[in-house]
């Protein structure tokens, strides 16, 4: 029998090749997170949805096929969590609102088919922003109950720092992976945009929406999201183009060393001291591999833009919401719909313009450098449960498309981990992981 002990909060990658050579069996695994999942919940509430009997009947069907000799997928076994945005057959997906309660989809969300079709084991549901927007769930923070996890995806990277699940989903239109990923101290990665569909999840702003992925390491987080790359017919930001190998590049050793591009952004004076005092000192620990630039003085207006991309679409995309139960809704959303709603088209069709040319302006730093690196918040998780953080650091890259990763790279002044954000090219993804892969490393020798 394995360890329990020994199971929680270890490496993705490894448990499936364990799993895969008959080491470990898949029901090993699910019982040692039930078990972790049942001595844990009530303080992280990071679960909208759980059950544990489908977990284990999924563990027992996957050990079985894996008896049989039959070929195994690259997810074989490894339990995975989703936001409770995305459609799952046969169990609940409430979008994180009362009016959509008990709502059962009738089919699977496109990456819920891949995951399925990669043997993994759909672990349930997990806690969501109302909408998926910023008024918060239930979720506490595993390091500190009393502080937010941070959202929209507080319940998936919740789940994963708790040590309850491997793996799990999420969404970002704003700063929902980045941010909780860092709050919560796992690894966050949100991949360039179009490369994952997004067929049968909420949309929220179709310009915008990107699904992401939590995990405990990089590697972790390049094996989950390899299964979800690809084209999707129905979804029309994806492209039928090949698909990076992004765990075979991220395990990869770079040809030299990189060198990042520590951006401050123009809102650095709004991080917390310790973050920036951290960021510093990770900067000049780098060395000659680390340079400073300045962004375009153009992206200091990006948050407003990307606010006005993000709100103008939120009101067409939820004005069902609004005629069906608009005073159930909270008043942040009603508020941001509000705001949407008084948008001119000829703002907002203007702000459409505005990614790209905003990515042109980073051509000049991409050239100089491998990846950005740039907070990845404010600093750690504020201590409050009334609201999930601000998405400042995050939502100007959720808009230029380009790929994001945080990793778990500080210690706050009040214990909480802090992360540090690196940014990519959009398509260089599997670069982008190979040298957050590296930087982690580096972290961690310097320790």
């Amino acid at each position: 029998m394995a360890n329990d002990a020994a199971l929680i909060g270890a490496s993705a990658v490894e448990l499936r090749d364990r799993i895969a050579s008959g080491v470990l069996r898949a029901v090993e695994l699910a019982q040692a997170l039930v078990s972790r999942i049942n001595a844990c919940e009530d303080t992280v509430q990071a679960w909208e949805w759980f059950d544990a009997d489908l977990v284990m009947k999924q563990a027992r069907e996957r050990d079985a096929y894996r008896a049989s000799g039959r070929p195994i997928g690259p997810l074989h076994g490894l339990p995975v969590a989703l936001k409770d945005v995305i459609d799952t057959t046969g169990i609940p997906t409430a979008n994180g609102t009362v009016l959509d309660a008990g709502r059962m989809p009738t089919r699977d969300a496109a990456v819920v088919e891949r995951l399925k079709a990669a043997g993994a084991i759909i672990m349930g549901k997990t806690v969501t922003a109302e909408l998926a927007f910023m008024a918060p769930g239930k979720t506490r923070n595993p390091s500190n109950p009393n502080h937010t996890p941070g959202g929209s995806s507080s319940g998936s990277a919740a789940a994963v720092a708790a040590g309850m699940v491997p793996l799990a989903v999420g969404t970002q239109t704003g700063g929902s992976v980045i941010r909780p990923a860092a709050f919560c101290g796992v690894v966050g990665f949100k991949p360039s945009f179009g490369t994952i569909p997004r067929t049968g999840i909420l949309a929220e702003a179709p310009s915008l929406d990107t699904i992401g992925v939590f995990a405990h390491s990089v590697a972790d987080a390049s094996l989950l999201a390899e299964t979800l790359f690809g084209w999707d017919a129905l979804d029309k930001a994806t492209a039928p183009v090949p698909f990076p190998a992004l765990l075979k590049t991220a395990l990869q050793k770079p040809p030299v060393k990189p060198v990042f591009a520590f951006v401050r952004t123009p809102f650095w004076d709004r991080a917390d001291e310790d973050n920036r005092l951290a960021l510093e000192e990770l900067a000049e620990r780098l060395g000659e591999q680390c340079f400073e630039a300045e962004l375009p003085p153009a992206f200091t207006d990006a948050p407003v833009i990307r606010e006005r991309i993000h709100f103008a679409e939120m009101a067409k995309c939820y004005y069902p919401y609004v005629r069906r139960g608009e005073n159930q809704l909270s008043d942040i959303l009603r508020a941001a719909i509000g705001k949407g709603n008084a948008i001119q088209a000829r703002d907002y069709i203007a702000a459409l313009d505005w990614p790209d040319v905003l990515y042109a302006g980073l051509g000049e730093i991409f050239d100089r450098c491998d990846a950005i690196l740039t907070p990845a918040s404010f600093g750690s998780a504020p201590a409050t449960l009334a609201s999930t953080g601000d998405p400042l650091f995050n939502g100007t890259w959720t808009m230029c498309g380009t790929p994001a990763v945080t990793i778990p790279a500080f210690v706050s002044d009040n214990g909480l981990p802090m992360g540090v954000q690196l940014v990519g090219r959009r398509g260089d993804d599997g670069r982008l992981l190979r040298n957050a892969r590296w930087l982690a490393e580096f972290i961690e020798t310097a320790e």
